[in-house]
């Protein structure tokens, strides 16, 4: 018998520590390899830990509620065969990787002094509410730096793991409290009611944030935890980038063509089905090698260019909701390791598989108009990036056909593509460039390309 550390893991880019939200298993229990151990929250994702090989569990080192660092000791297991090598070091050497890049060292450092902060002045703050509700140090410097009972916090539906309170949670109750009171002193207060006519140029009030009665035929559904974080997403890209689209169509006959003659070779020989995705990722990896200041972010007054190229794939899932795993070094790898790639995460983003650090990272996104047979869209940014594409559907139209002979008019597979871009640090010279350049890309591949 052997004993194994589980440690918390990596949780992607600039995610140091983790709430422990449930422990899934108890001591004495056995469990097989890939069985669910622990669930951790951060502010990007909750995720299960996975056991890496069957055994029994032996000891659980912390406790639920806890926010254990990256890298630390969760439980240990008991385990057949010979005793492994500690994986803390290796662990250890994630963390590392995400502090080589000055800007994100300097990002890690302001969150680990946040996190200090939090826990000096949330001393004596109880860390549950009076129902059992856990309260992260976050969520404790917040309430009481504004002054909220404990007591009120019961009261609200957590949007986190198991009914958790989030920081979004407390910013909308907030919201609700200051619109409340606005509409108090409004309604009493004339110079107010005045003030609030001089100027065009003062904030809209937030509507949506105010309650809408159901009808007698409608019916109230409460968003879930991921469509809750999608939405503050979205609502977070329109608010913070400047968006343009551009447009163009490509004709992809060729490129039809080539699918349609290796596809069945393609699954014999490699037991992967061949899709357009990984062929369109190819061109875009390629495009951004030529135009890297398209591979970027904004950081206040700073562009941070990536020399990774990390590509996002937006990913429909069976409860309507959207994810989007990385396929990382895109531009590293060949047509089989893309199709394994966007075959793989696709597959385990439907079953709820994907690890933290495959929703991370990425650079510039794809997502694919075309799968629900549509034209075109204007895709919203994926912050932090700076750009993402869209491709519609290939559909076959009359074509005019330039020829050395002269022009003819011939049936040709033609897309639309559309690119959505950052216009404060992406002009729409360098847009439509990058755009064009995935478009020959695509109208030039090669048609006797080998699988």
């Amino acid at each position: 018998m052997a004993k194994m550390e589980i440690l918390l893991p990596s949780m992607g880019e600039g995610v140091i520590e983790a709430t422990i939200t449930k422990f899934l298993v108890n001591i004495g229990d056995h469990v097989e390899e890939d069985d669910s151990l622990v669930e951790v929250a951060t502010d990007k994702v909750d995720s299960e830990i996975p056991a890496p090989e069957a055994g029994t569990i032996k000891e659980l080192i912390l406790k639920e509620g806890d926010i254990p660092k990256v890298g630390e000791l969760l439980l240990i297991m008991e385990t057949e065969g010979e005793e492994p090598e500690p994986n803390r070091p290796e662990v250890l050497k994630e963390v590392e990787k995400v502090t080589f890049d000055p800007v994100a060292e300097e990002t890690i450092s302001q969150e680990v002094q946040e996190a200090q902060e939090a826990l000096q002045a949330t001393s004596g703050t109880n860390s549950r509410t009076p129902s059992g509700k856990f309260l992260s140090p976050l969520v404790r410097k917040m309430i009481k730096e504004e002054g909220i009972s404990i007591d009120k916090l019961d009261e609200i539906q957590g949007s986190g793991s198991h009914g958790r309170i989030t920081k979004a949670d407390i910013m909308q109750l907030l919201d609700g409290q200051e619109s409340e009171y606005s509409a108090q002193q409004g309604a009493s207060d004339p110079v107010l009611q005045a003030n609030s006519k001089k100027s065009i140029t003062e904030p809209v009030p937030d509507i949506s944030q105010k309650p809408i009665p159901a009808g007698a035929n409608e019916e109230i559904v409460e968003m879930d935890r991921m469509r809750q974080l999608i939405a503050e997403h979205m609502v977070h890209s329109k608010k913070t980038s400047p968006h343009v689209t551009s447009f163009v169509e490509a004709d992809v006959s060729d490129l039809v063509r080539w699918r349609n003659k290796v596809k069945d070779e393609f699954l014999k020989k490699e037991n992967q089905k061949i899709t357009f995705t990984p062929l369109f990722i190819e061109a875009a990896s390629k495009a951004l090698r030529d135009f890297p200041m398209v591979n970027v972010s904004v950081d206040g007054s700073n562009i941070i260019v990536k020399r990774n190229i990390n590509i996002g794939m937006a990913t429909a899932l069976p409860s309507g909701n959207l994810i989007v795993p990385v396929i990382k070094n895109a531009d590293e790898k060949n047509l089989l390791g893309l199709a394994k790639s966007v075959n793989d995460l696709a597959n385990r983003a439907r079953g709820n598989k994907l690890k933290p650090d495959e929703i991370t990272g990425g650079t510039f996104t794809i997502t694919n108009f075309g799968s629900f047979q549509n034209l075109t869209g204007t895709p919203i940014i994926n912050q932090p990036e700076a750009a993402i594409l869209g491709v519609g559907a290939i559909v076959k139209k009359p074509a005019v056909i330039e020829t050395p002979m002269g022009d003819s008019i011939g049936i040709r597979h033609k897309m639309i593509l559309s690119l959505s871009y950052d216009h404060r640090v992406v002009d729409g010279a360098l847009g439509g460039m990058f755009l064009k350049r995935i478009a020959d890309y695509l109208e030039q591949f090669d048609i006797e390309r080998t699988v």
